[in-house]
């Protein structure tokens, strides 16, 4: 058996090693970045990143967990887009909501991020070019699609890059007691995700909605009486007292985000396609479209839809589908499946996430 000096002295000589190795690492990434900047590359590239930590995962034989793993590598990538250009990274705010920690796990503490008022300004920052990439909710395992998220992708031409999964745990806050609250602000999702315990403690009758979970602390931490749904990092934040903690109706309570970006993703070989269209006006023409996948072979994970704006009884339909739209199989579907439609639009194409990230 080693003595505890042994191997504290093995540590040592082992960082040094890790030292060395993460900055010649960081000097590949700086020529990276440099390649990068000639052709206009974006910093981030989800495929590259899917590759990565597939390959470290596999390397790993513990006892070292690999969710542990996937969180230093994480940090390593962040630290290496500072080393090539920090990007810059729109949210819905302001600190403390739930897309700010889908962010910060995704992106890591190395980026630049911006807090923005609503889920219409992320995409707004977006098409100006003020953020590179935009993180935004587009659907809960409890209250099913963002709706803000969907009508803002009929509005903006934003690409889709990345997806990821993120464990929601709500909470009550306030500084008052849970018998003096005369209001709670949150926002609609996440009232929606709670609607059992609001109606079994009363509160549902109180309930006022907010633009985020992060902005109803705020709102809750100057005003008398008042409280909010949100995430223990809000409610530390904004200094508020936990009143009740996991409040959420269903304890597998899971958002499912997307990563804005300007950049195609390329294939990994796990790959999926959202789509947004308009069906031709004829009867049957859905069910044309939907035919067209099943006679290739394509499962379809997700069908959604949302009126237009812009004609009377006319509705755009959000659909997901397995592939990358450069395999050949969804390639050709995708041209049958124009012809049933009055616009097909290809909202994105990214690696299909295996992931939870932990609340």
């Amino acid at each position: 058996m080693a003595t505890l000096e042994e191997l504290r002295k093995r540590i040592d000589t082992l960082d040094e090693q890790i030292v060395r190795a993460l900055n010649d690492r960081a000097a590949a990434a700086v020529e990276i970045g440099k390649i990068k900047a000639q052709t206009g590359a974006g910093v981030y590239a989800p495929d590259r990143e899917r590759d990565v930590l597939d390959k470290v995962t596999a390397l790993s034989k513990g006892p070292m967990s690999r969710e542990s793993l996937l969180a230093i590598y994480r940090e390593l990538m962040s630290a290496s887009f500072a080393l090539e250009r920090p990007p810059r990274v729109g949210y819905l705010g302001p600190q403390g909501s739930y897309t700010h920690e889908a962010a910060m796990g995704k992106f890591g503490a190395s980026v630049e991020y911006e807090p923005l008022s609503n889920i219409r300004a992320i995409f707004e920052e977006m098409s100006r070019g003020h953020v590179d990439y935009g993180v935004v909710p587009v659907e809960n395992s409890t209250s099913g699609a963002v709706l803000d998220t969907l009508d803002a992708f009929v509005e903006y031409g934003t690409r889709i890059c990345c997806e990821m999964y993120r464990a929601i745990h709500h909470n009550l806050m306030a500084r008052c007691k849970q018998e003096e609250i005369e209001v709670v602000y949150s926002k609609h999702e996440a009232f929606v995700q709670c609607q059992k315990w609001l109606g079994q403690t009363g509160l549902s009758a109180k309930i006022s909605p907010a633009p985020s979970t992060s902005r109803a602390a705020e709102m809750a931490a100057g005003q008398k009486n008042a409280a909010a749904i949100g995430s223990r990092v809000a409610a530390k934040l904004y200094d508020l007292t936990l009143l009740a903690e996991n409040i959420e109706d269903h304890a597998n309570n899971a958002t499912r985000f997307f990563v804005l970006g300007k950049d195609e993703t390329r294939p990994t070989g796990r790959d999926r396609t959202s789509l947004m269209f308009v069906t031709a006006h004829r009867a049957g023409a859905l069910v044309e479209v939907l035919l067209v996948f099943q006679r290739a072979g394509i499962n379809m994970t997700m069908l959604t839809s949302r009126p237009s704006q812009k004609a009377e009884m006319e509705y755009n339909f959000f659909v997901d589908v397995d592939g990358h739209e450069s395999d050949a199989a969804l390639s050709k579907a995708l041209a049958e499946v124009k012809t049933h439609c009055r616009t097909l639009h290809v909202l994105g194409s990214y690696p299909i996430s295996s992931e939870m990230l932990a609340a």
